[in-house]
Formats: structure tokens, sequence, C-alpha cells
């Protein structure tokens, strides 16, 4: 018996088989509440929330040195805004009492590691032991231990993401950098936040770079003029039933 196959089958039949691998290549499932979306399987930390709600999250890492960091809990709190604080193990063990006052003040404590090193160059037990010092060392001082991390210099590959999900945590960047680190003035700060913010960005500031303490109320002022409400990562990011695409920004499934 002779077959004789349609040349529109064929054709019909190799595109499904494409598209099926193209699908395959480009969704990974992290875990049971979200999924990410985009063209290769790299694994990426939350950059920002793709939503209509006037809510923008501001944070700020901590590494080195705290003479402001009570002053940004001041104004933050003048402003009644809320904000995440991302600790480096080495800064939580010289300011156990910065340490309690972020989280007495109602801010939310994030992980930024324990030594502040290149995390994609350490074996997944170094990683594991850089994360979880400071897990530990948060809720001995406060109580509860961090859901968010930060990697230092937002360095960031699979094995680092991989081993965030076994921990169940997830690893938050920044849409928005301010570079206050640099030694900005104030009004430049406020140029690199205020013009570019969006509903659900996230703002990266540093507790005690230079004039934090002078461009804050000005940012504050200006965004909150706007109907911008500022809140957590906790209160921004999304825990279930979203992707995420390649550049790091969380939509919520229809």
């Amino acid at each position: 018996m002779i077959v004789t196959v349609k040349k529109a089958s064929i054709v019909a039949a190799a595109s499904l088989i494409i598209a099926f691998a193209v699908l395959t290549a480009s969704v990974g499932v992290t875990n049971s509440a979200g999924v990410y979306f985009c063209k290769s399987t790299r694994k990426v930390p939350v950059y920002g929330v793709d939503t209509d709600k006037k809510a923008i999250a501001l944070t700020f890492d901590a590494a080195w040195g705290a003479d402001k960091t009570q002053g940004i809990l001041d104004i933050m709190s003048e402003y009644n805004a809320k904000g995440t604080f991302f600790l480096v193990g080495f800064w939580i063990d010289k300011y156990e009492k910065e340490t309690k006052a972020i989280a007495e003040a109602g801010f939310e404590i994030g992980n930024h590691s324990r030594n502040h090193l290149n995390m994609p160059k350490l074996s997944e037990n170094e990683i594991e032991n850089e994360i979880e010092y400071v897990n530990d060392r948060v809720f001995d001082l406060t109580g509860k231990k961090p859901k968010y991390f930060r990697a230092p210099f937002g360095d960031y590959d699979n094995k680092l993401m991989t081993s965030l999900e076994g921990l169940n945590m997830v690893g938050v960047q920044w849409s928005i950098d301010s570079l206050d680190w640099k030694g900005l003035s104030a009004k430049q700060i406020y140029d690199r936040v205020v013009p570019k913010v969006k509903s659900g960005d996230i703002v990266l500031f540093h507790n005690n770079s230079d004039h934090v303490l002078d461009a804050l109320p000005m940012v504050l002022t200006a965004l909150r003029a706007q109907g911008f409400e500022f809140v957590t990562i906790a209160d921004l990011v999304l825990t279930e039933g979203y992707t995420i695409d390649s550049n790091g920004i969380q939509h919520r499934n229809a």
C-alpha cells in the first residue's frame, strides 16, 4: 500500500513541532506561583511590577556606615512612607541597635548577603551560608526572617536563583538606580529618580550615601504630589498568579 502525504500536512506538522520547541525553551516554571516567560531559561530576579496601582518601593542597601539610618527612618515616617532595608551580615553584626530600630519602626528588612561578595562566583554551599547567616541574625534580633534577597553588585545567575528558590526566598533587583553612592548632589539624585518613576518601580538608595538625607524629602514630596504610595517590597511584589518577563517585570495572570 502506498501512502500519499500532502505537502501542506508536512508543513503543518513541522510548524507544530517548532512551536512546541520554542515554547519549551521559552518558559520555565519556578514554582506553583510564578512562571518565567522569556527567550531563554535564564532565571531573573524581580525588577518591578506591572500594576495600575500608584505604588512604588523605596529600598536602602546597608553595607557600610549607619550615621544616616535613623535620619532616613525619621524622614520616611514623617511622610508616612514605608520602605525596605537590605542589610549585609557584617553591617548587622556592627549595628545591632540600628537593625532593631529599622524593624521597630515598621520597615521591612531584606537580605543582602553576609559578606557582600560576588555571589555567582561562590559554590552552592557558600551561597546558602551567606544567605542563611543573615536570615538567622535578623531573626535573632527582630523575630522575623527576611523573605527577599538582593545580590551584592546586582549580580545574579541561575545557581543563585535556584538556591533562593530552595530557601523559599525571592531575588529582588531594582528598576531605578539613584546612584547616590557616587556622591551625587541631592538635586542630581532627584533628577535620576523623580522624572523616571512609574507605578510598580523599585528604587535603589543607600543608607549612608552623602546626600540621601537631603534628597529623600525632595523625592518624597514630589512623588507624593503625583499620588504615589510608598510601600515595602512585600507589599509590592506578587507572590502567586504571575509571570515574569525577561526584563524581570512581574505581570499578574489574567
